[in-house]
C-alpha cells in the first residue's frame, strides 16, 4: 500500500509542478509581456542585476516584447506633439502683451532612456513648457509693440524657435516648429498703432500719386519736345521744289485712277496742276 502511494506521488508530482508553473505564468503574464504601439518607444527599468536601473543604451521600438516580471517598461509617445501656451510678456518699452504660441515637439527616440532617467514622464511640464516661456519672454522683450504687431511677426517667430530649440537640444527633446498664433495689445495702444499705420499708408499713397503725376508730366513734355524737333527737321527739309515734285507725283497717281476727272496742268498755285472732280 505504501509503495502504491509512493508511486502515485511520483507520478502526480511532475504534473502538479507543471500546473503550478502554468498558473504562475498566467498570473504574471501581463507583467512579463509588453506591447509597444505605433508611434511609441519603451524604456526598460531593471530591478536586479549588474545592469539594474534605467537602460539608457537601448530604446525599445514598437512591437511585442518579453521582460522579466520584476522589471518595468515605461512607454513614451515619440511622435510629433503640440503644446499651446498663452502668456503675458513685456515688450522692450515695458508694455504688457498677451501672446499665444504653439510648439511642435517630440522626444529624441535614441535618447529616450536618458530623458526618462533625468527628466521623467512629466518632461512636458518640467522641461518643455518652461523653455517655451523663457524663450518667448526673451525674444518679445527685444521689440516694441508696433514691431510685434506689424512688421516683425515672422522674425519673432523664427527667433523663438531658435532659442527654444537651443534650450531643449540638451534636454533630449526635439523642436520642429514654433507658431505665434496671436498677439494681443492693450486697446489704446492697438488703436494708436493702427492710426499711425493708416496715416503712413495714406502718405505712401499720396507720394505714389505725386510721383506718377510727375512722371506723366515729364513724359508729355518729352513727347512734345520730340514732336517739335521733328517738325523743325521736316520744315528744314521741305523746299518748294520738293513740295512741287511730291505734288506732281500725287497728281499723276490720281490721273491714273479709273475715276473720270479733268486735269489742268500749270494753272494752280505755284504752277501745280488743278484737278477737277468726276464729270459725272
Amino acid at each position: 500500500m505504501q509503495a502504491q502511494q509512493e508511486f502515485d506521488f511520483k507520478k502526480i508530482f511532475p504534473i502538479g509542478v507543471i500546473v503550478v508553473a502554468l498558473i504562475i505564468v498566467l498570473v504574471s503574464w501581463s507583467s512579463m509581456t509588453v506591447t509597444i504601439k505605433s508611434g511609441q518607444g519603451g524604456v526598460l527599468f531593471r530591478l536586479f542585476g549588474a545592469n539594474s536601473g534605467v537602460d539608457t543604451e537601448v530604446t525599445y521600438s514598437e512591437g511585442f516584447h518579453f521582460i522579466l516580471p520584476w522589471n518595468e517598461m515605461f512607454i513614451y509617445e515619440v511622435r510629433q506633439q503640440e503644446v499651446a501656451e498663452s502668456m503675458s510678456v513685456l515688450s522692450s518699452n515695458g508694455l504688457e502683451i498677451s501672446v499665444d504660441v504653439s510648439v511642435w515637439y517630440q522626444p529624441s527616440f535614441k535618447e529616450l532612456g536618458k530623458l526618462h532617467q533625468e527628466k521623467g514622464l512629466n518632461f512636458l511640464q518640467t522641461v518643455v513648457k518652461p523653455s517655451i516661456r523663457s524663450a518667448t519672454r526673451s525674444v518679445i522683450g527685444r521689440y516694441t509693440p508696433e514691431q510685434i504687431y506689424s512688421t516683425k511677426r515672422d522674425a519673432i517667430q523664427d527667433e523663438i524657435f531658435v532659442e527654444t530649440r537651443d534650450l531643449l537640444i540638451s534636454q533630449y527633446v526635439q523642436i520642429n516648429e514654433v507658431l505665434v498664433r496671436d498677439v494681443t495689445l492693450p486697446a489704446t495702444i492697438k488703436t494708436a498703432i493702427e492710426n499711425k499705420l493708416k496715416q503712413e499708408q495714406e502718405s505712401l499713397e499720396y507720394e505714389f500719386l505725386l510721383e506718377k503725376a510727375t512722371k506723366e508730366a515729364q513724359r508729355i513734355e518729352i513727347d512734345a519736345k520730340g514732336k517739335a524737333r521733328a517738325n523743325e527737321i521736316l520744315d528744314a527739309s521741305l523746299t518748294n521744289n520738293i513740295l512741287r515734285e511730291k505734288g506732281i507725283e500725287a497728281t499723276l497717281k490720281l490721273a491714273q485712277s479709273p475715276n473720270s476727272k479733268v486735269v489742268i496742268v500749270g494753272n494752280g498755285k505755284d504752277g501745280m496742276p488743278i484737278i477737277l472732280g468726276d464729270s459725272k
